[in-house]
């Protein structure tokens, strides 16, 4: 096993459209609005950029994700990341039966950079899952408050 490799895949059930949902997650730079964590998305042109975040541990993560794949009518959203973490991070929406809102999964794959994780990763690998678990549990809350606060137009 190498204790430095992530796999991570998160589900979220969203009272909004898929519509409504992608439009917000295509966003980067504005994450840090609604997701307490993500503290600033800076881009770099209409394609990358570079995220900091922090989850409950005292360490912030920075990345470089580059838009792989962007495909609104599959909701489908997918970022190449290198720096703290390099892999890649995956959104794929669909709509709930009866027009019930959306089904978001996140998938991840990512190999650790940072050197101290790295130097922890046996021992702190329990730590690292749940940082990332309230890190994601954290966004699904923002989300799902941002979008009952700004309704998609009907």
């Amino acid at each position: 096993m190498d204790w430095c490799r992530y796999r991570f895949r998160s589900v979220w059930r969203l009272a909004a459209p898929p519509g409504a949902v992608y439009a917000v997650l295509e966003r980067a730079e504005e994450y840090p609005r609604w997701w307490p964590q993500v503290r600033e998305v800076v881009p770099r042109d209409e394609r990358t950029g570079t995220a900091r975040f922090r989850s409950l541990l005292p360490y912030e993560l920075v990345v470089t994700a580059e838009v792989r794949r962007e495909d609104p009518a599959a909701g489908v959203l997918e970022v190449v990341m290198s720096g703290d973490l390099d892999g890649w991070a995956r959104w794929t929406l669909t709509a709930l039966p009866g027009g019930g809102g959306t089904r978001a999964v996140h998938e991840q794959e990512v190999e650790v950079r940072s050197p101290l994780m790295r130097a922890l990763a046996v021992p702190g690998r329990p730590l690292f899952r749940a940082n990332h678990a309230l890190m994601m549990r954290g966004g699904r809350r923002g989300l799902a408050a941002h979008l009952r606060a700004s309704p998609p137009p009907v």
